[in-house]
């Protein structure tokens, strides 16, 4: 997950364009891959994937009764969530120009479930993984889901939501199987294809909506990742910047904003911008790896990384096979903190505000599984009596009575 968008994009393309600081970004990669594989190596034991049974045990732990219903539930209260906090202003490019937060109570309410897309993906797979879904409708519902991305880049003039979920979704399906290979070729080509046309279109909304846009950047320009990460190289880490404490995570995390409005917003990207000596109405990001290495220096690289490769190995290698709740943190995990794009620290605070938001479903899950199963019990029960009749009338009279 970490290393793939570096091998696949910036890398060759800092090659290609013969990056004076590609040394720094193959040291820089090489400190992130340092603490995932040191976990990775010493987790080796409980790999449960080669043992005899895991496909079966994921079967099992995913068939649950009702969990592709909860999981189209969960994929359309996401989409109209992020479409209506898109029309009411949350997100958009132009609330962070203006510095302010959108007035509307829809902006709060919709923010409640703004996770619910990487939620609604789990529950989708989870339902393939346990056989209560075809591939053909989960990929549907997966389509829905990418081209409500597609149409909040027109809404929002932003197109790195669209880039990122679209990774989250490859990186995830490649995961659990779900996706094939040549599936995501296919999806890269269109994407690279598509972009040009995307990013003029970004532009134009920009413009449309009074935001200047610089006519010496191209889309080709953009795509110049390399030269985003490598910037970091010139700096001295880690640098002294203002940086959520632990009262903030739980603060930002486990209290929804609707319960909170009168809290300043958290944006490390702004603050960085004017680090580098621009405005707090604007933002900047080194990628999620350069942040970390901008703010915690070179062993916080290696100490973030292990982290979360340790709980990757926890949710999908220790207690058996995952299930719904295990896939879920896995996705929100996959979709902020682990996803190449995002912003570092700010994605771990909303890896806790997402997983917040699931509780309600997480819950629903439960309850629904205990109904299945004591249903399931029921019907069990009435086949066993039904099986004994119909052997007693086989049976001789005394026979079948002692039955």
């Amino acid at each position: 997950m970490m290393l793939a968008p570096y091998v696949l994009f910036v890398l060759p393309v800092a090659v290609v364009y013969e990056n004076p600081d590609l040394g720094f970004l193959v040291r820089l990669v090489g400190l992130a891959l340092t603490g995932s594989v040191l976990v990775e190596t010493a987790a080796l034991p409980l790999r449960r994937s080669a043992l005899p049974g895991w496909d079966r045990g994921v079967r099992t732990a995913n068939d649950h009764p009702r969990i592709y219903l909860v999981a189209r539930g969960v994929t359309m209260v996401s989409i109209l969530a992020d479409l209506t906090g898109a029309a009411v202003g949350r997100g958009t490019i132009f609330t962070q120009v203006s510095g302010s937060l959108p007035a509307s109570p829809l902006a709060s309410l919709s923010a409640l479930v703004s996770g619910w897309s990487a939620l609604a993906v789990a529950l989708l797979i989870a339902s393939s993984l346990g056989g209560r879904a075809s591939k053909w409708g989960v990929g549907g519902w997966l389509l829905a889901l990418t081209l409500t991305q597609a149409i909040l880049v027109v809404m929002t003039a932003r197109a790195a939501p669209l880039l990122g979920f679209i990774s989250f979704l490859a990186a995830v399906g490649v995961i659990s199987g779900v996706v094939r290979a040549r599936y995501l070729a296919v999806a890269a080509v269109v994407l690279a294809l598509a972009w040009p046309a995307l990013f003029e279109l970004r532009n134009e909304v920009r413009q449309g909506g009074g935001v200047s846009v610089s006519e010496q950047v191209t889309a080709d320009d953009r795509l110049r990742l390399d030269l985003q990460v490598s910037a970091v190289a010139h700096h001295r880490v880690p640098v002294d910047v203002p940086q959520p404490g632990p009262g903030d995570y739980l603060r930002y995390g486990l209290v929804p904003r609707v319960l909170d409005p009168d809290r300043p917003t958290i944006s490390t990207g702004a603050v960085i911008s004017q680090y580098l000596g621009s405005s707090a109405t604007s933002a900047y990001s080194f990628l999620a790896l350069g942040n970390i290495y901008f703010l915690n220096g070179p062993w916080g690289v290696v100490v973030v990384y292990g982290l979360w490769s340790t709980l990757v190995v926890l949710l999908l290698r220790s207690g058996g096979a995952p299930g719904p709740v295990r896939l879920g943190a896995l996705c929100f995990a996959l979709a902020g903190p682990l996803l190449w794009s995002s912003t570092y620290p700010d994605s771990m605070i909303a890896f806790i505000q997402h997983l917040v938001s699931a509780v309600p479903v997480f819950v629903l899950l439960r309850l629904t599984s205990r109904s299945g199963t004591s249903v399931r019990r029921r019907h069990a029960g009435k086949r066993c009596q039904a099986g004994v009749a119909e052997v007693g009338q086989a049976l001789p009279v005394r026979v079948a009575g002692t039955a």
